[in-house]
């Protein structure tokens, strides 16, 4: 009787082993297979890293001929006592041209009650989608879709919206896309840090 178990034991480890090797067909090497979770945890960066890729970029002051000195961090403020700012307002005249702060495609260009006439513009990478609001007008021929560079002309200061219509000003934002890459959602990023120093670069 045990050397029938024996037999019986040895013959399931034999069968398990020649299955695993199967999956591999390597010289009846068995290793196992990867979870899918760990997998796609591996592909993933951590916010840190995608911040430090914003900061890589070198965006440019998304309002022409703005000096960057005279920006101011509002993101943090209350608005309407209920709700963050989580963007900046760069204060300028009515029609002074707005600029795509990076290379891009625009992804939606939108008209709300509270931002009025608006873009959404994803990063090349599509981590992150920038936010243009109060535009006065979009570039002529601007459409869903299209590439832009970084410095490309896409809109016009307004007070479209809830903006005061005697305070034109660009609201300007960032987001962190999630993995849904939907360009209404995500994380916000304060553009202060990634827009102080912009009137310096070339």
């Amino acid at each position: 009787m045990v050397a029938l178990v024996a037999t019986l034991a040895a013959v399931s480890v034999a069968a398990v082993v020649k299955s695993r090797s199967a999956i591999r067909g390597d010289q009846g090497l068995a290793y196992p297979v990867a979870p899918v979770k760990d997998t796609v945890a591996a592909a993933r960066t951590s916010p840190a890293d995608d911040l430090q890729v914003l900061a890589a970029r070198r965006l440019l002051m998304p309002v022409q001929g703005f000096d960057a000195l005279k920006l101011h961090d509002n993101f943090d403020e209350m608005r309407g006592g209920a709700r963050r700012h989580e963007a900046l307002d760069i204060m300028a005249s009515r029609g002074t041209p707005v600029v795509a702060v990076d290379d891009g495609v625009i992804t939606k260009l939108f008209r709300s009650v509270a931002g009025g006439i608006t873009i959404y513009q994803f990063d090349a990478g599509e981590k992150f989608v920038y936010y243009y609001a109060h535009l006065d007008r979009y570039r002529d021929g601007l459409r869903e879709g299209q590439a832009v560079q970084r410095g490309d002309v896409i809109g016009y200061v307004g007070s479209t919206g809830n903006a005061p219509a005697g305070a034109p000003h660009l609201h300007f934002a960032i987001f962190l896309l999630g993995p849904e890459k939907r360009w209404w959602r995500g994380t916000p990023v304060n553009p202060y840090p990634y827009l102080a120093g912009a009137s310096a670069r070339p």
